[in-house]
């Protein structure tokens, strides 16, 4: 089969869970089916090759996607999704699928319109589904409201739909999709490693981009409000981005510049080695499509600490006391107590950790979802 993944993003050039998978997809598809992949100028010139195996296309060019606030940029995606309408209007009788990532939905809209009669079928892969309480919060009323119709009309116009959460299965399905819905069961792609001992005195570490919605300046105050039982507790917060400097700012003004470590981005060795020996994965973040970060610690036997709130689907992966513990709610109070309560679990909640791996890595591995878009691709499916 001749498949085109359209997304703006690529890994390297780009780095996250989507642009993980995007490139683990195509590169697992061209073994043995002709495959495009469809996004922004990103390899430096002179490159022809960004991605082995596989044909990239650039229609739109490179350059910044956020602002300094952390938010999406207009003029990127209006660029590409003009730049993808272009292509597949040329060139829509040479694709038998055509796999498109809902968001910045312009490149959604635009495949859409050019596929519009055409035999290509079209599957979109929902990340996420926003709430139209989120969209007020992210873009203010005005920008919210226009976002939040956006995304309905992208919805309306999905022919046929895959997600990586329940969370986002309903929300389709709630939303109004008529078409079908495949909760994909993870995005796990790596290995289990040899669990290690949590160091002493016992540390806290924080993975991610410092945007708004994934709260790395709640860490130092949840810190702060456990080392009211845990006079010893420290923590790592690893990673860099536009809120960098509220991290920061934080830390001094709770007095922790000898507690809480911000070395911004590490090496994967040291990466590893962190996590490794945590006493629990740490993720205050608002908004989550699937949850990668609790596979990825519980894949080293690292319990997590998740926040309860309506966008977060990784709660989903949670099973308290097993794997690790949900903050009742967003607040340092709650991800402190929830903090001292991984730490009063000690060496029995890693055990529990790493069982709990061993038994969902199968049906959390991307692995198993290529299995099944493998199967959906197929004619007649």
């Amino acid at each position: 089969m001749r498949i085109a993944l359209v997304y703006d993003c690529l890994y390297p050039y780009t780095v996250g869970g989507a642009e993980r998978w995007l490139r683990l997809l195509a590169t697992d598809l061209a073994a043995d089916h002709e495959v495009t992949y469809i996004t922004r100028r990103q390899w430096p010139p002179g490159e022809v090759d960004p991605l082995p195996g596989v044909r990239c296309v650039a229609v739109s060019p490179g350059g910044l996607l956020y602002d300094e606030s952390g938010r999406r940029r207009l003029g990127p995606p209006l660029r590409f999704g003009w730049g993808v309408l272009g292509h597949l209007l040329r060139h829509r009788g040479g694709y038998d699928i055509v796999h498109c990532v809902s968001f910045p939905y312009f490149s959604l809209l635009a495949a859409r319109l050019a596929l519009a009669g055409r035999r290509p079928r079209m599957v979109v892969e929902w990340l996420e589904y926003w709430s139209a309480d989120y969209w007020r919060e992210y873009l203010g009323p005005v920008g919210g409201r226009v976002g939040s119709a956006v995304q309905r009309l992208c919805l309306a116009l999905t022919p046929s739909a895959v997600v990586f959460s329940r969370l986002n299965q309903e929300r389709l399905r709630a939303g109004g999709l008529r078409g079908p819905v495949e909760h994909l069961p993870g995005l796990w792609s790596g290995g289990a490693r040899e669990p290690r001992p949590a160091a002493d005195p016992p540390r806290v570490v924080f993975v991610g981009r410092q945007i708004p919605e994934k709260r790395a300046d709640l860490v130092p105050g949840a810190v702060a409000a456990a080392r009211r039982d845990l006079g010893d507790l420290r923590a790592t917060i690893l990673g860099d981005g536009p809120e960098h400097h509220r991290v920061q700012a934080r830390v001094g003004e709770l007095g922790l510049e000898a507690v809480v470590h911000v070395p911004g981005f590490v090496d994967d060795e040291e990466l590893e080695r962190t996590v490794g020996g945590a006493v629990c994965l740490v993720s205050p973040s608002v908004r989550e499509g699937h949850g990668m970060a609790v596979t990825e610690a519980a894949a080293a036997g690292v319990p997590v600490v998740v926040c309860r709130h309506p966008d977060n689907a990784s709660v989903e992966l949670v099973e308290e006391g097993v794997n690790g513990f949900v903050a009742y709610d967003g607040s340092e109070e709650a991800l402190g107590e929830a903090i001292a309560r991984v730490v009063e679990g000690g060496d029995e909640l890693r055990r529990s950790t790493t069982a709990w791996f061993e038994r969902n890595a199968g049906r959390l591995s991307a692995a198993a979802s290529i299995r099944r878009l493998r199967e959906l691709y197929a004619p007649g499916a």
